[in-house]
This record gives structure tokens, C-alpha cells and sequence, in this order.
């Protein structure tokens, strides 16, 4: 199944309505859990987790987008903090579109309005499959909703070329498991022919 890579603006378009490059080093926050929403944020170079912790300090990870991905723009229109931090993985290169600006554009350009629709449309129902799958007793069950999950947002439409870019250890904190037990139900679904692990890398 072919999705929609949520959400990918041209850039000229976003330039010519005010935006501008902001570079961050590995580990910095781009926003943080708490922060309002200010401005659209999408992804030229470089790597964004979105994550949060719980009481106990446990992390958990939403997801991990790449360049030409977006990321935070529903919160633009709900006019809420943000519930979720957003931190830079690797040295990035982020565009930021200033929220007036964002919506001057949109409404300028309602082609985009219907894009955005379709991604956000999309994205609800992949994280009520992903729920769906991390209520389940079964470790192979949840891994498959995750990945599935993943893949969503990207636009490879082919089996086992995919490549799940989560350690061992954010995998098991995305779906609650032990490591050891991602580690074992990975190597069940490579004998069961769902995945390929080569050099450390998984293939869906």
C-alpha cells in the first residue's frame, strides 16, 4: 500500500512565504513537550525523533522522520502545547514557516489544504492500527503493527525493501517489550520470511 509521505511542501513555496533554515547539533530539542506551537517544521537534512517520558522516566518514542518529512502541524490548528518533544538525532537542517505565514500559504494554496487533509486522515489510521496491534499479548502482533506503522509514512511500495531505522532498544520502547524479546520476535519473523536482518539492519 502506497501512503502519502506526511507532509512534504515544496521548499521554494515555503522561502517565498518568509521561512527560514535553522541548523541544530545531535540531541537538541527542536520544540519541547510544553512549548506552543509557533511555526511549521519540515525537515531538510537530518533525522527528528518525537518522544515523550512517562513518571517513571520511561521514554516513549512516536516516531522517527527524515528529510522532506514533516512534523507538529496539527497543533497549528488546534492551538495547543505541544504534547510531545521533538529532538534532533543527527546534525539537522530544519525549515521553519512561521504559523501566520503557514496558514496565509495554505489558504492560498488550497491544494495543500487537501494534502494535509489526506496526511492527517492518514496518520489516524495507522496509530489506531498501531494501538490496535500494542494491545495485543502476541510480541509478533505488536512488532508487525509497528512496522507497519512506519512504513506508512513513507513512500516505498515494495515487500522487505523498507529499512526500519530504530535500534533494538527504541523499538522495544515504542512497543513496550523487553529488548531481548524484540531481538528473539525479529528473528522469528526473518524465519518466517516478514523481514530481512542484515548487518543489524531490518528490511520490511
Amino acid at each position: 500500500m502506497k501512503t502519502i509521505s506526511c507532509m512534504n511542501i515544496d521548499e521554494s513555496l515555503l522561502y517565498s512565504f518568509g521561512a527560514e533554515d535553522r541548523d541544530y547539533k545531535k540531541r537538541e530539542a527542536v520544540f519541547r513537550e510544553e512549548d506552543h506551537a509557533l511555526y511549521y517544521f519540515q525537515i531538510s537534512e537530518g533525522k527528528v525523533k518525537l518522544n515523550n517520558y512517562n513518571e517513571n522516566g520511561k521514554e516513549f518514542i512516536h516516531n522517527i522522520l527524515g528529510k522532506k518529512q514533516s512534523f507538529g502541524e496539527a497543533m497549528l490548528f488546534l492551538n495547543q502545547k505541544y504534547p510531545i518533544n521533538a529532538i534532533c538525532l543527527e546534525d539537522s537542517r530544519i525549515i521553519r514557516l512561521p504559523k501566520n505565514n503557514f496558514f496565509e500559504m495554505i489558504t492560498q494554496n488550497p491544494d495543500l489544504s487537501l494534502e494535509m487533509n489526506a496526511c492527517f486522515s492518514q496518520e489516524i489510521f495507522y496509530k489506531l492500527k498501531m494501538v490496535q496491534s500494542l494491545a495485543s499479548e502476541n510480541p509478533m502482533q505488536r512488532l508487525k503493527g509497528l512496522l507497519e506503522y512506519l512504513k506508512s509514512y513513507h513512500d516505498e511500495d515494495c515487500q522487505k525493501c523498507f529499512h526500519i531505522e530504530f535500534t533494538r532498544q527504541q523499538i522495544a520502547n515504542l512497543t513496550g517489550m523487553r529488548v531481548e524479546t524484540v531481538i528473539r520476535t525479529l528473528k522469528k519473523m526473518e524465519k518466517e520470511g516478514s523481514i530481512i536482518l542484515k548487518d543489524r539492519k531490518i528490511l520490511y
